[in-house]
């Protein structure tokens, strides 16, 4: 492997998603990362091919069944050569096949140990699952329409970021040159995405409401119909508007509070500006001004626009590493068979 994480051994215990989209992202850096895969293989191998690939490729694969005494000796055996652990499972689990630092300090006590839980090693095992994530932690109650029911995204936001802080927090403790165990868990990596809403209620007693998706503080800052399509709009300074309010032939509201002071007013004055052309004709026309707006637009339309995000691995074609290096291209390997580089069971 090549790449800024190239000699980092990361040994990857977990399922689906959350953990195994953590190791992917350092096995595109560089590193090399094993998945120790129970009897019956990461539960996403039972969702389909792509799926699979999509989380884990890059990765060698060895089987072993921690629950027997054997399994617990392999792992020991892999621990003594890994420079670190990221376990992704509920904590009655990562106690009893001993993934902690603590049970395995012994074998190598370099080793860095990162555990990825849904409510804390301490919160027991109650189910954590995305969704029930999001709607526990206030991402539902701000999401949809302000008289409508609360909403979800329609991805897995609370798994990928809870794999990028993990990702971050091995690199970082791996940087401290010593070992130890970082825990992570995906209701505390929802709250601190929630950073200047939860500052807001904590310190000056206001609680964040739905908006139908409109920016808490920045006005307009949000999704708008057009005569075809919608554009989303992203108005964050004085300047911005100036150049917007000016083609969109808008007058009046010139500084941040009294947009901000005027919501409703503002609101429907771009709804009615915006209505008089497509969503991709202002995006065309406001982007040489260098006023943040987009047309919305699908999935395969989004990929169509960036094809250089796409690239191939073991067959399969994926979205490629966030990660872009000048002067290095990042190679792709394909996704692991179930105990190709080892069947330890």
């Amino acid at each position: 492997m090549t790449g800024p994480l190239a000699g980092l051994r990361i040994l990857e215990v977990g399922h689906i998603l959350a953990g195994p989209y953590a190791t992917m992202l350092l096995a595109d850096l560089g590193a090399r990362v094993t998945k120790v895969e129970p009897p019956g293989g990461d539960l996403s191998r039972q969702v389909s091919d792509a799926y699979f690939a999509s989380l884990n490729r890059g990765k060698r694969s060895v089987r072993v069944d921690l629950a027997t005494a054997r399994g617990q000796e392999h792992l020991r055996e892999l621990v003594r050569d890994a420079d670190a652990l990221l376990v992704n499972l509920k904590p009655s689990a990562v106690r009893r096949f001993g993934l902690t630092y603590e049970e395995l300090a012994p074998w190598n006590e370099r080793l860095v140990c990162v555990i990825l839980t849904g409510w804390g090693m301490d919160a027991g095992d109650a189910p954590a699952f995305d969704y029930v994530v999001q709607a526990a932690t206030g991402i539902a109650a701000l999401t949809g329409a302000p008289d409508g029911p609360p909403l979800l995204p329609g991805y897995s936001s609370a798994d990928n970021s809870a794999g990028l802080a993990a990702a971050l927090g091995l690199v970082a403790q791996v940087h401290s040159g010593r070992g130890g165990q970082i825990e992570v868990s995906l209701r505390d990596v929802m709250l601190s995405q929630l950073n200047y809403h939860a500052a807001t209620w904590l310190n000056e007693g206001r609680a964040p409401r739905r908006l139908g998706g409109a920016h808490a503080y920045y006005v307009p800052a949000q999704l708008f119909p057009t005569a075809d399509g919608h554009l989303a709009l992203f108005i964050t300074h004085d300047g911005f508007w100036r150049s917007f309010a000016t083609e969109a032939g808008i007058e009046g509201y010139p500084t941040m509070a009294e947009r901000a002071a005027h919501r409703e007013e503002v609101v429907t004055a771009v709804t009615k500006a915006l209505a008089a052309d497509t969503a991709t004709g202002w995006e065309a026309r406001l982007r040489p001004l260098r006023v943040p707006a987009a047309a919305v637009r699908t999935l395969p339309e989004a990929l169509a626009a960036a094809p250089g995000a796409v690239v191939e691995a073991g067959g399969h074609r994926l979205v490629g590493s966030p990660f872009r290096i000048p002067g290095q291209e990042t190679s792709y390997g394909p996704p692991p068979r179930l105990g190709e580089h080892g069947d330890l069971t």
